[in-house]
């Protein structure tokens, strides 16, 4: 029988890195469903996981998510490009993209391209589910002018995921479902006279 190891986890120092490779993400919820591949060493065969987690993800995987919405918008036609489409790294998306978000991506074979996976909400409150095509990173006929753009965002989603899967996620309280008072006061009962 072997030992277990006194900390089980990302934190634990016996705990060997593996290589995780995310095939698709979702968010749904604020939880993260993840399919992904796993390999202890570069020479071991992959290992397939499907995983749903029951904690809130981080605010960083969010914002990085939101960093792909002017992508969805190109790629899926709902918008066009103007001079102020691109925002910061630092700031948040301008306004017209208030009703977009990402709620996934599938990558391709290798992580060689993605599809986006989104919603728009119409006036009407009602949600307009969007996917983008597949773009390939290695696009020769350059169909997509912002594909390194695109690469480079999906990059840090991607490190957001697998920082996720390893542990990263919103530090939160649950409260006690029948908290009880510090303390209990008792009210006498006084009987009052009947109403004529």
């Amino acid at each position: 029988m072997s030992q277990l190891l006194p900390i089980v986890g990302p934190n634990s120092p016996e705990a060997t890195p593996s290589i995780i490779t995310i095939q698709r993400a979702k968010l749904k919820d604020q939880q993260l469903s993840c399919e992904f591949t796993e390999q202890r060493t570069d020479d071991a065969p992959p290992r397939a996981f499907a995983l749903t987690c029951a904690e809130h993800v981080h605010p960083d995987l969010t914002h990085a998510l939101s960093r792909l919405v002017p992508h969805l918008c190109l790629l899926t036609e709902q918008l066009t490009e103007t001079a102020d489409y691109w925002p910061d790294e630092a700031e948040e998306l301008p306004a017209l993209f208030e009703s977009f978000k990402v709620t996934g991506f599938s990558m391709g074979r290798h992580q060689s391209g993605v599809t986006l996976i989104g919603q728009r909400e119409l006036t009407g409150g009602r949600v307009l589910n969007l996917t983008t095509p597949y773009q390939s990173f290695d696009d020769e006929q350059g169909s997509y002018p912002y594909t390194g753009l695109l690469e480079a965002t999906l990059a840090t989603a991607l490190a957001e995921v697998e920082a996720a899967l390893r542990g990263k996620c919103t530090d939160y309280r649950q409260l006690d479902l029948f908290e009880q008072p510090t303390t209990t006061t008792i009210l006498p009962f006084v009987p009052s006279p009947p109403l004529a």
